[in-house]
Protein backbone atom coordinates (compact mmCIF):
# COMPACT_ATOMS: atom_id res chain seq x y z
CA UNK A 1 0.00 0.00 0.00
CA UNK A 2 1.44 3.17 -1.02
CA UNK A 3 0.41 5.79 1.19
CA UNK A 4 0.29 10.20 1.22
CA UNK A 5 0.61 11.96 5.01
CA UNK A 6 0.31 15.85 4.51
CA UNK A 7 -0.46 18.63 6.52
CA UNK A 8 -3.44 20.95 5.42
CA UNK A 9 -2.28 24.43 4.24
CA UNK A 10 -3.91 27.23 3.82
CA UNK A 11 -3.16 27.44 0.21
CA UNK A 12 -4.60 24.15 -0.58
CA UNK A 13 -7.92 25.80 0.95
CA UNK A 14 -7.89 28.58 -1.26
CA UNK A 15 -7.12 27.45 -4.34
CA UNK A 16 -10.04 24.43 -3.93
CA UNK A 17 -12.57 27.35 -3.49
CA UNK A 18 -11.26 28.27 -6.93
CA UNK A 19 -11.22 25.03 -8.27
CA UNK A 20 -7.58 24.58 -8.76
CA UNK A 21 -4.51 22.59 -7.78
CA UNK A 22 -2.05 23.47 -4.78
CA UNK A 23 0.50 20.82 -3.06
CA UNK A 24 -1.80 18.16 -1.94
CA UNK A 25 -4.37 17.76 -5.24
CA UNK A 26 -1.03 18.11 -7.33
CA UNK A 27 0.99 15.35 -5.66
CA UNK A 28 -1.79 13.51 -5.19
CA UNK A 29 -2.82 13.68 -9.23
CA UNK A 30 1.14 13.86 -10.58
CA UNK A 31 2.71 11.50 -8.58
CA UNK A 32 4.61 8.67 -10.04
CA UNK A 33 2.31 5.88 -8.51
CA UNK A 34 -0.78 6.42 -7.36
CA UNK A 35 -1.77 6.58 -3.56
CA UNK A 36 -3.88 4.03 -1.79
CA UNK A 37 -4.30 6.04 1.13
CA UNK A 38 -4.13 10.05 1.98
CA UNK A 39 -4.19 11.00 5.45
CA UNK A 40 -4.16 14.58 5.65
CA UNK A 41 -4.06 16.32 9.80
CA UNK A 42 -5.07 19.97 10.41
CA UNK A 43 -6.37 21.43 13.42
CA UNK A 44 -8.23 24.10 11.82
CA UNK A 45 -10.59 25.66 9.07
CA UNK A 46 -13.35 22.62 10.04
CA UNK A 47 -15.37 24.20 8.25
CA UNK A 48 -13.60 23.56 5.49
CA UNK A 49 -12.87 19.76 5.69
CA UNK A 50 -15.65 17.95 4.13
CA UNK A 51 -15.96 20.29 1.07
CA UNK A 52 -11.84 19.74 0.39
CA UNK A 53 -12.66 16.17 1.05
CA UNK A 54 -15.31 15.73 -1.79
CA UNK A 55 -13.33 17.80 -4.21
CA UNK A 56 -9.93 15.92 -4.03
CA UNK A 57 -12.35 13.05 -4.46
CA UNK A 58 -13.81 14.12 -7.46
CA UNK A 59 -10.69 15.17 -8.77
CA UNK A 60 -9.12 11.57 -8.14
CA UNK A 61 -12.16 9.87 -9.89
CA UNK A 62 -11.78 11.78 -12.96
CA UNK A 63 -8.24 11.08 -13.03
CA UNK A 64 -8.98 7.41 -12.64
CA UNK A 65 -6.62 7.31 -9.30
CA UNK A 66 -7.99 5.55 -6.07
CA UNK A 67 -10.15 7.67 -4.13
CA UNK A 68 -12.19 6.39 -1.24
CA UNK A 69 -9.99 6.05 1.38
CA UNK A 70 -9.02 9.92 1.54
CA UNK A 71 -9.32 11.49 5.08
CA UNK A 72 -9.09 14.27 6.88
CA UNK A 73 -7.76 14.16 10.59
CA UNK A 74 -8.16 16.48 13.17
CA UNK A 75 -4.81 17.07 15.57
CA UNK A 76 -3.74 19.14 18.72
CA UNK A 77 -1.42 21.37 18.59
CA UNK A 78 -0.59 24.44 20.21
CA UNK A 79 0.33 26.68 17.45
CA UNK A 80 1.40 26.07 13.73
CA UNK A 81 5.10 26.96 15.21
CA UNK A 82 4.94 24.52 18.25
CA UNK A 83 8.07 22.04 17.72
CA UNK A 84 6.79 20.13 20.70
CA UNK A 85 3.33 19.51 19.92
CA UNK A 86 3.77 19.34 16.07
CA UNK A 87 6.28 16.46 16.69
CA UNK A 88 4.08 14.80 18.80
CA UNK A 89 1.11 14.70 16.43
CA UNK A 90 3.58 14.29 13.83
CA UNK A 91 5.25 10.93 15.24
CA UNK A 92 1.97 9.29 15.97
CA UNK A 93 0.69 9.36 12.45
CA UNK A 94 4.40 8.69 10.52
CA UNK A 95 4.97 5.75 12.93
CA UNK A 96 1.42 4.14 12.19
CA UNK A 97 1.38 4.81 8.45
CA UNK A 98 5.25 3.77 7.89
CA UNK A 99 4.39 0.56 9.84
CA UNK A 100 1.08 -0.08 7.82
CA UNK A 101 2.29 0.93 4.39
CA UNK A 102 4.72 -0.44 1.85
CA UNK A 103 5.66 2.63 1.01
CA UNK A 104 5.04 6.10 2.78
CA UNK A 105 5.34 9.14 0.85
CA UNK A 106 5.32 12.81 2.71
CA UNK A 107 4.30 16.34 1.57
CA UNK A 108 6.60 18.84 2.68
CA UNK A 109 5.05 21.26 0.73
CA UNK A 110 1.92 22.21 3.02
CA UNK A 111 2.11 23.78 6.13
CA UNK A 112 4.36 25.79 8.10
CA UNK A 113 8.10 25.41 8.16
CA UNK A 114 7.98 23.85 11.34
CA UNK A 115 5.95 20.85 10.28
CA UNK A 116 8.05 20.25 7.35
CA UNK A 117 11.39 20.99 9.44
CA UNK A 118 9.72 17.63 11.85
CA UNK A 119 8.67 15.55 9.07
CA UNK A 120 12.19 15.62 7.72
CA UNK A 121 13.78 14.38 10.72
CA UNK A 122 10.82 12.06 11.92
CA UNK A 123 10.82 10.26 8.49
CA UNK A 124 14.02 10.11 7.62
CA UNK A 125 14.22 7.34 10.46
CA UNK A 126 12.18 5.18 8.56
CA UNK A 127 13.63 3.34 5.59
CA UNK A 128 10.09 2.80 3.24
CA UNK A 129 9.15 7.08 3.48
CA UNK A 130 9.99 9.36 0.76
CA UNK A 131 9.33 13.05 0.43
CA UNK A 132 7.54 15.08 -2.14
CA UNK A 133 7.20 19.05 -2.87
CA UNK A 134 5.66 20.97 -4.94
CA UNK A 135 6.35 24.35 -6.97
CA UNK A 136 3.81 27.13 -7.97
CA UNK A 137 3.38 26.11 -11.36
CA UNK A 138 1.89 22.18 -10.08
CA UNK A 139 5.30 20.95 -10.72
CA UNK A 140 5.87 17.45 -8.59
CA UNK A 141 9.17 16.29 -7.61
CA UNK A 142 10.16 13.97 -5.40
CA UNK A 143 12.86 15.31 -3.20
CA UNK A 144 15.95 13.16 -2.15
CA UNK A 145 17.40 14.94 1.12
CA UNK A 146 21.36 13.48 1.45
CA UNK A 147 21.49 14.24 5.13
CA UNK A 148 20.96 10.98 6.66
CA UNK A 149 20.05 11.43 9.91
CA UNK A 150 20.02 7.46 11.07
CA UNK A 151 23.52 7.33 10.13
CA UNK A 152 24.55 10.48 11.70
CA UNK A 153 22.71 9.30 15.19
CA UNK A 154 24.23 5.91 15.07
CA UNK A 155 27.45 8.26 14.69
CA UNK A 156 27.05 10.23 17.29
CA UNK A 157 25.88 7.11 19.67
CA UNK A 158 29.22 5.83 18.82
CA UNK A 159 31.31 8.58 20.27
CA UNK A 160 28.93 9.30 23.51
CA UNK A 161 30.03 5.49 24.11
CA UNK A 162 33.97 6.12 23.69
CA UNK A 163 33.35 9.07 25.71
CA UNK A 164 31.79 7.23 28.55
CA UNK A 165 34.28 4.17 28.71
CA UNK A 166 36.87 6.71 29.29
CA UNK A 167 35.31 7.70 32.77
CA UNK A 168 34.53 6.17 36.00
CA UNK A 169 30.74 4.41 35.56
CA UNK A 170 27.88 5.60 36.65
CA UNK A 171 24.15 3.96 38.18
CA UNK A 172 21.26 4.97 35.38
CA UNK A 173 19.67 7.93 38.27
CA UNK A 174 16.19 6.00 37.05
CA UNK A 175 17.31 3.06 38.68
CA UNK A 176 19.79 4.05 41.43
CA UNK A 177 16.64 3.63 44.03
CA UNK A 178 16.19 -0.01 43.56
CA UNK A 179 18.64 -2.23 45.77
CA UNK A 180 20.46 -3.99 43.95
CA UNK A 181 23.33 -6.23 45.14
CA UNK A 182 22.13 -9.86 44.17
CA UNK A 183 23.54 -10.91 40.67
CA UNK A 184 19.92 -11.69 39.87
CA UNK A 185 19.03 -8.44 40.72
CA UNK A 186 21.87 -6.91 39.02
CA UNK A 187 21.13 -8.15 35.73
CA UNK A 188 17.36 -7.48 36.16
CA UNK A 189 18.11 -3.58 36.44
CA UNK A 190 20.83 -4.08 33.61
CA UNK A 191 18.23 -5.30 31.41
CA UNK A 192 15.17 -3.08 32.14
CA UNK A 193 17.74 0.04 31.55
CA UNK A 194 18.32 -1.51 28.16
CA UNK A 195 15.29 -2.36 27.45
CA UNK A 196 13.49 1.22 28.82
CA UNK A 197 14.90 3.48 25.70
CA UNK A 198 13.52 0.63 23.10
CA UNK A 199 9.92 2.42 23.52
CA UNK A 200 8.84 -1.37 23.04
CA UNK A 201 5.65 -3.03 25.63
CA UNK A 202 7.60 -4.79 28.67
CA UNK A 203 5.61 -7.32 30.44
CA UNK A 204 6.55 -7.17 34.06
CA UNK A 205 6.47 -10.47 36.13
CA UNK A 206 7.06 -11.77 39.73
CA UNK A 207 4.87 -12.30 42.54
CA UNK A 208 3.06 -9.96 44.41
CA UNK A 209 4.92 -7.73 46.53
CA UNK A 210 8.28 -7.50 44.67
CA UNK A 211 8.25 -4.46 43.39
CA UNK A 212 6.88 -4.61 39.84
CA UNK A 213 5.45 -1.10 39.89
CA UNK A 214 8.66 0.18 41.26
CA UNK A 215 10.20 -1.10 38.40
CA UNK A 216 7.80 -0.27 35.76
CA UNK A 217 8.20 3.23 36.73
CA UNK A 218 11.85 3.33 36.52
CA UNK A 219 11.93 2.18 32.58
CA UNK A 220 9.30 5.16 32.20
CA UNK A 221 11.66 7.70 34.02
CA UNK A 222 15.07 6.19 31.83
CA UNK A 223 12.66 6.43 28.68
CA UNK A 224 12.40 9.15 25.84
CA UNK A 225 9.23 9.48 27.21
CA UNK A 226 10.12 10.68 30.87
CA UNK A 227 8.64 14.04 30.37
CA UNK A 228 5.70 12.58 29.81
CA UNK A 229 2.93 11.30 32.02
CA UNK A 230 2.79 7.53 33.41
CA UNK A 231 -1.03 6.25 33.93
CA UNK A 232 -1.47 3.16 36.54
CA UNK A 233 -4.44 1.27 37.01
CA UNK A 234 -4.98 -1.91 38.64
CA UNK A 235 -6.85 -4.18 36.02
CA UNK A 236 -8.03 -6.52 39.26
CA UNK A 237 -9.86 -3.72 40.41
CA UNK A 238 -11.27 -2.56 37.76
CA UNK A 239 -15.56 -2.80 37.63
CA UNK A 240 -16.50 -4.96 34.84
CA UNK A 241 -19.00 -2.74 33.48
CA UNK A 242 -16.56 0.22 33.50
CA UNK A 243 -13.55 -1.05 32.41
CA UNK A 244 -14.16 -0.12 28.67
CA UNK A 245 -14.69 3.52 29.82
CA UNK A 246 -11.83 3.73 32.60
CA UNK A 247 -9.23 2.90 29.93
CA UNK A 248 -10.50 4.11 26.24
CA UNK A 249 -12.97 6.67 27.57
CA UNK A 250 -16.49 7.24 26.87
CA UNK A 251 -18.88 10.12 25.21
CA UNK A 252 -21.68 11.84 26.48
CA UNK A 253 -24.86 10.23 26.46
CA UNK A 254 -22.79 6.69 26.22
CA UNK A 255 -24.92 5.34 28.85
CA UNK A 256 -26.48 6.30 31.84
CA UNK A 257 -24.55 9.00 33.89
CA UNK A 258 -22.42 9.87 30.98
CA UNK A 259 -22.82 13.44 31.57
CA UNK A 260 -20.17 14.53 29.55
CA UNK A 261 -17.34 13.04 27.31
CA UNK A 262 -14.89 11.37 28.97
CA UNK A 263 -10.74 10.53 28.06
CA UNK A 264 -10.18 7.03 29.43
CA UNK A 265 -6.46 6.22 30.54
CA UNK A 266 -4.95 5.55 26.65
CA UNK A 267 -5.74 9.18 25.85
CA UNK A 268 -4.36 10.79 29.40
CA UNK A 269 -1.25 8.29 28.60
CA UNK A 270 -1.00 9.82 25.14
CA UNK A 271 2.65 10.82 24.52
CA UNK A 272 3.37 8.77 27.78
CA UNK A 273 3.39 5.30 29.32
CA UNK A 274 0.53 3.33 30.64
CA UNK A 275 1.17 0.43 33.89
CA UNK A 276 -1.48 -2.29 33.22
CA UNK A 277 -1.01 -4.13 36.81
CA UNK A 278 -2.38 -7.31 37.28
CA UNK A 279 -2.98 -7.05 33.16
CA UNK A 280 -4.08 -11.12 33.53
CA UNK A 281 -7.40 -10.18 35.16
CA UNK A 282 -8.52 -8.45 32.26
CA UNK A 283 -11.73 -10.36 30.26
CA UNK A 284 -10.79 -11.86 26.75
CA UNK A 285 -13.53 -8.87 25.66
CA UNK A 286 -11.49 -6.22 27.16
CA UNK A 287 -8.21 -7.93 25.56
CA UNK A 288 -9.61 -7.71 21.87
CA UNK A 289 -9.46 -4.26 22.53
CA UNK A 290 -6.22 -4.12 23.87
CA UNK A 291 -4.22 -5.65 21.31
CA UNK A 292 -6.09 -3.54 18.72
CA UNK A 293 -4.68 0.04 20.60
CA UNK A 294 -1.39 -1.67 20.99
CA UNK A 295 -1.45 -2.72 16.91
CA UNK A 296 -2.56 0.35 15.16
CA UNK A 297 -2.60 2.61 18.22
CA UNK A 298 -6.44 3.39 17.84
CA UNK A 299 -8.95 3.51 20.43
CA UNK A 300 -12.84 3.88 20.22
CA UNK A 301 -14.33 6.06 23.10
CA UNK A 302 -17.61 3.67 24.15
CA UNK A 303 -20.58 5.38 22.27
CA UNK A 304 -18.25 6.67 19.53
CA UNK A 305 -18.22 5.46 16.04
CA UNK A 306 -14.90 7.42 15.16
CA UNK A 307 -11.77 6.15 15.98
CA UNK A 308 -8.61 8.16 17.84
CA UNK A 309 -5.24 7.90 17.36
CA UNK A 310 -2.79 7.20 20.81
CA UNK A 311 0.90 7.22 21.05
CA UNK A 312 1.54 5.26 24.04
CA UNK A 313 3.67 2.67 25.50
CA UNK A 314 2.52 -0.14 27.28
CA UNK A 315 4.13 -1.60 30.61
CA UNK A 316 2.20 -4.50 32.15
CA UNK A 317 2.76 -6.66 35.39
CA UNK A 318 0.99 -9.42 36.77
CA UNK A 319 1.89 -12.40 39.47
CA UNK A 320 0.22 -14.97 37.61
CA UNK A 321 1.26 -17.55 34.80
CA UNK A 322 0.47 -16.11 31.64
CA UNK A 323 1.60 -18.78 29.83
CA UNK A 324 -0.54 -21.27 31.38
CA UNK A 325 -3.57 -18.67 31.07
CA UNK A 326 -3.24 -18.74 27.27
CA UNK A 327 -2.71 -22.68 27.47
CA UNK A 328 -6.24 -22.47 29.02
CA UNK A 329 -7.41 -20.22 26.53
CA UNK A 330 -8.14 -17.62 29.65
CA UNK A 331 -5.67 -15.30 27.65
CA UNK A 332 -5.18 -14.14 24.40
CA UNK A 333 -2.01 -15.23 22.75
CA UNK A 334 -1.61 -12.76 19.93
CA UNK A 335 -1.66 -10.31 22.93
CA UNK A 336 0.60 -11.88 25.02
CA UNK A 337 3.38 -12.15 22.31
CA UNK A 338 2.38 -8.61 21.71
CA UNK A 339 3.02 -7.71 25.46
CA UNK A 340 6.25 -9.86 25.75
CA UNK A 341 8.46 -7.99 23.17
CA UNK A 342 10.57 -6.95 26.19
CA UNK A 343 10.12 -9.70 29.81
CA UNK A 344 11.41 -8.32 33.51
CA UNK A 345 10.94 -11.58 35.21
CA UNK A 346 11.79 -10.05 39.26
CA UNK A 347 12.53 -13.39 41.42
CA UNK A 348 11.00 -13.48 44.95
CA UNK A 349 12.99 -11.49 47.73
CA UNK A 350 13.35 -15.15 49.32
CA UNK A 351 15.71 -16.03 47.00
CA UNK A 352 17.96 -12.90 46.66
CA UNK A 353 19.20 -12.99 50.27
CA UNK A 354 21.51 -10.48 49.15
CA UNK A 355 19.65 -7.96 48.73
CA UNK A 356 17.79 -8.25 52.32
CA UNK A 357 19.99 -6.76 54.92
CA UNK A 358 20.77 -3.24 52.77
CA UNK A 359 16.71 -3.48 51.70
CA UNK A 360 15.97 -3.65 55.36
CA UNK A 361 18.66 -0.75 56.35
CA UNK A 362 16.79 1.35 53.43
CA UNK A 363 13.33 0.47 54.59
CA UNK A 364 14.18 1.43 58.28
CA UNK A 365 15.59 4.42 57.78
CA UNK A 366 12.62 5.65 55.12
CA UNK A 367 10.14 4.86 58.72
CA UNK A 368 12.61 6.48 60.59
CA UNK A 369 12.28 9.40 58.19
CA UNK A 370 8.82 9.33 58.54
CA UNK A 371 8.18 9.33 61.98
CA UNK A 372 10.77 11.73 63.43
CA UNK A 373 7.87 14.50 63.29
CA UNK A 374 6.41 12.39 66.16
CA UNK A 375 7.20 13.93 69.32
CA UNK A 376 7.33 10.78 71.61
CA UNK A 377 9.17 8.74 68.46
CA UNK A 378 12.54 8.05 68.56
CA UNK A 379 14.69 5.93 65.56
CA UNK A 380 16.15 3.07 65.38
CA UNK A 381 18.25 0.23 64.28
CA UNK A 382 18.21 -3.62 63.76
CA UNK A 383 20.20 -5.31 65.76
CA UNK A 384 22.29 -8.40 64.53
CA UNK A 385 19.66 -11.72 66.34
CA UNK A 386 16.96 -9.23 64.53
CA UNK A 387 18.69 -9.18 60.92
CA UNK A 388 19.34 -12.85 61.68
CA UNK A 389 16.43 -14.05 61.98
CA UNK A 390 14.78 -11.55 59.34
CA UNK A 391 17.22 -13.25 56.96
CA UNK A 392 15.89 -16.75 58.18
CA UNK A 393 12.30 -15.68 56.81
CA UNK A 394 10.64 -17.05 53.40
CA UNK A 395 8.36 -13.67 52.87
CA UNK A 396 6.29 -14.58 50.78
CA UNK A 397 4.80 -11.80 50.56
CA UNK A 398 8.08 -10.37 49.37
CA UNK A 399 8.99 -6.60 49.64
CA UNK A 400 5.76 -5.59 50.90
CA UNK A 401 5.40 -7.58 53.46
CA UNK A 402 8.93 -7.08 54.99
CA UNK A 403 7.67 -3.53 55.22
CA UNK A 404 4.57 -3.57 56.74
CA UNK A 405 6.58 -5.85 58.84
CA UNK A 406 9.50 -3.27 59.73
CA UNK A 407 6.54 -0.93 60.03
CA UNK A 408 5.14 -2.60 63.01
CA UNK A 409 8.49 -3.40 64.90
CA UNK A 410 9.76 -0.05 64.74
CA UNK A 411 6.61 2.17 65.45
CA UNK A 412 5.76 -0.07 68.05
CA UNK A 413 8.80 -0.64 70.22
CA UNK A 414 10.08 1.85 72.69
CA UNK A 415 13.39 0.45 72.27
CA UNK A 416 16.73 2.08 70.25
CA UNK A 417 17.44 -1.65 68.91
CA UNK A 418 14.67 -3.82 67.35
CA UNK A 419 15.53 -7.42 68.70
CA UNK A 420 14.52 -10.49 66.68
CA UNK A 421 11.92 -11.04 69.25
CA UNK A 422 10.22 -8.07 67.89
CA UNK A 423 10.62 -9.10 64.54
CA UNK A 424 9.04 -12.53 65.48
CA UNK A 425 6.33 -10.29 67.42
CA UNK A 426 5.82 -7.94 64.26
CA UNK A 427 5.24 -11.00 61.86
CA UNK A 428 1.37 -11.97 61.04
CA UNK A 429 1.11 -15.81 61.45
CA UNK A 430 -0.60 -17.18 58.86
CA UNK A 431 -1.88 -20.63 58.39
CA UNK A 432 -0.09 -22.47 55.54
CA UNK A 433 -2.36 -24.81 53.67
CA UNK A 434 -1.82 -28.20 52.67
CA UNK A 435 -0.81 -28.33 49.13
CA UNK A 436 -3.04 -30.63 46.92
CA UNK A 437 -1.17 -31.81 44.70
CA UNK A 438 -2.87 -33.40 41.33
CA UNK A 439 -1.17 -36.87 40.42
CA UNK A 440 -1.39 -38.20 37.05
CA UNK A 441 -0.06 -42.01 36.40
CA UNK A 442 0.13 -43.67 33.55
CA UNK A 443 -0.39 -47.46 33.13
CA UNK A 444 3.33 -49.27 33.85
CA UNK A 445 4.91 -45.69 35.56
CA UNK A 446 6.84 -47.03 38.94
CA UNK A 447 7.19 -44.50 41.60
CA UNK A 448 9.23 -44.90 44.73
CA UNK A 449 6.76 -43.39 47.42
CA UNK A 450 8.99 -43.78 50.16
CA UNK A 451 11.04 -41.66 49.13
CA UNK A 452 8.66 -38.91 47.44
CA UNK A 453 7.93 -39.11 51.22
CA UNK A 454 11.17 -38.79 52.60
CA UNK A 455 11.56 -35.79 50.75
CA UNK A 456 9.02 -33.29 51.62
CA UNK A 457 9.64 -34.88 54.96
CA UNK A 458 13.35 -32.97 54.74
CA UNK A 459 12.24 -29.89 52.82
CA UNK A 460 9.38 -29.03 55.69
CA UNK A 461 12.00 -29.92 58.34
CA UNK A 462 14.50 -27.70 56.80
CA UNK A 463 12.35 -24.95 56.12
CA UNK A 464 10.54 -25.14 59.55
CA UNK A 465 14.54 -25.25 61.30
CA UNK A 466 15.56 -22.08 59.28
CA UNK A 467 12.40 -20.01 59.95
CA UNK A 468 13.18 -20.66 63.92
CA UNK A 469 17.16 -20.04 63.58
CA UNK A 470 17.46 -23.91 64.55
CA UNK A 471 15.29 -23.97 67.77
CA UNK A 472 14.36 -27.40 67.41
CA UNK A 473 11.48 -27.12 70.15
CA UNK A 474 9.90 -24.06 67.99
CA UNK A 475 10.33 -26.64 64.94
CA UNK A 476 8.47 -29.15 66.63
CA UNK A 477 5.26 -26.88 67.19
CA UNK A 478 5.28 -25.46 63.69
CA UNK A 479 5.28 -28.66 62.15
CA UNK A 480 2.49 -29.99 64.22
CA UNK A 481 4.59 -33.28 66.12
CA UNK A 482 3.46 -32.81 69.25
CA UNK A 483 7.23 -33.61 71.23
CA UNK A 484 10.44 -32.79 70.51
CA UNK A 485 11.69 -36.19 70.59
CA UNK A 486 9.05 -36.87 67.69
CA UNK A 487 11.29 -34.19 65.72
CA UNK A 488 14.53 -35.99 66.68
CA UNK A 489 13.00 -39.41 65.87
CA UNK A 490 12.18 -37.95 62.23
CA UNK A 491 15.29 -36.41 61.44
CA UNK A 492 17.54 -39.48 62.63
CA UNK A 493 15.20 -41.54 60.69
CA UNK A 494 15.67 -39.22 57.71
CA UNK A 495 19.27 -39.36 58.51
CA UNK A 496 19.40 -36.05 58.80
CA UNK A 497 21.59 -36.12 62.09
CA UNK A 498 23.35 -39.38 63.41
CA UNK A 499 21.61 -41.69 65.88
CA UNK A 500 24.23 -40.81 68.43
CA UNK A 501 24.01 -36.95 68.13
CA UNK A 502 23.35 -35.82 71.42
CA UNK A 503 20.40 -33.06 72.30
CA UNK A 504 21.19 -29.75 72.03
Amino acid sequence: MKTLFTWLGKTDIENMEQDMNAAISSIALKSKYPFDKIVIVSNTWDEKWHQYEKWLKKKLAFAHRPYEDVSINRVRIASPIDYNSISKESQKWINKLSGESESLYINLTSGTPAMSAVSIILGKAKSNTYFYQSNPEGKVFLDDIPFDFVAEHDASVARAISSKATKLPTNDKAFEDIIAVSPQMLELVDKAAKLAPLDLPVLVLGETGTGKEVISNAIHRASSRASQPIKTVNCGALPENLVDSILFGHVKGAFTGALKDHKGLFEQADGGTLFLDEVGELSLDVQVKLLRALQQGEITRVGDDKTITVDVRVIAATHRNLVAMVEDGEFREDLFYRLALGIVEIPPLRDRTEDIEPLVHALASEINDSAKSYSNYKSKKISQKGMKFILSQPWRGNIRELWSTLNRALLLSDKDEISDLDIQGALINREKKQQELDVHLAYGDVVDLKQITENIEKKYIEAALKATGGAKGKATDMLSLGLHQNLRNMMKRLKMISENEPEK
